[in-house]
């Protein structure tokens, strides 16, 4: 199987690629972008390390009701975000966690990867992924917001993802508003005891980290 611990090593390659070949003008907007969720103090007031884990119910990509409280009766939860089926750094990460769910498993824990994008819109991305795990619709970031990690685009950013994206179809809103690519692993007392906050998208949480961290645990 293919070493996990390069995640990082596709994600930069990913950045790479997009230095050069992206305008100036995107690069501007993308890295000005990045600097306005650093400045929010997101991180500061998102959860972490120590606290309750809000509980939640969520739809899945086929209609299915899923709540945190049952799968933390079975085992810990490896909770992770993504912006959207659009992002290719999420779909790089969506792979890559798919390749490490062996090992989650193995340690007791389930995986489940919150979008705020329809279920319309999630289902496709994980059959394109062929992710063997839940992929739930946090409609209007719901749970983001529980957790803290919700962020406003610039207008400038939000301007160039819904041209190139299609963004509010895809979240069914006009909000312009997204999660950071967080992910947490909750113990069967509900509580933090691993966290990944950053306010550059491109940066995720190592699968083979989140594996080290439930073994340890």
């Amino acid at each position: 199987m293919e070493n996990n611990r390069d995640l990082k090593t596709k994600l930069d390659a990913k950045r790479a690629n997009f230095d050069a070949n992206a305008s100036d003008n995107k690069k501007r907007a993308y890295k000005e972008g990045i600097e306005s969720v650093e400045e929010s103090g997101i991180i500061d007031y998102a959860m972490k390390v120590g606290d309750q884990a809000p509980d939640f119910t969520l739809t899945n990509a086929v209609g299915e009701s899923k709540t945190l409280s049952d799968y933390l009766k079975d085992g810990k939860v490896v909770l992770t975000w993504y912006r959207g089926g659009w992002c290719p750094y999420c779909n790089i990460t969506l792979h890559q966690l798919q390749e490490e769910l062996p090992n989650f498993k193995a340690n007791n824990a389930t995986l489940l990867a919150l979008t705020p994008e329809l279920p319309d819109n999630s289902i496709s991305t994980k059959e394109k992924n062929e992710l063997e795990f839940e992929v739930l619709s946090d409609v209007g970031n719901k749970v983001a917001k529980d957790y803290g990690i919700v962020f406003k685009l610039t207008d400038e950013v939000a301007g160039m993802y819904n041209e190139a994206f299609a963004l509010n179809d895809h979240n069914g809103d006009k909000t312009n508003e997204l999660p950071l690519a967080a992910t947490y692993i909750i113990d069967q007392n509900g509580e933090i005891i691993y966290s990944f906050l950053d306010a550059d998208y491109r940066n995720r949480a190592e699968p083979s980290e989140i594996t080290e961290v439930l073994k340890n645990n």
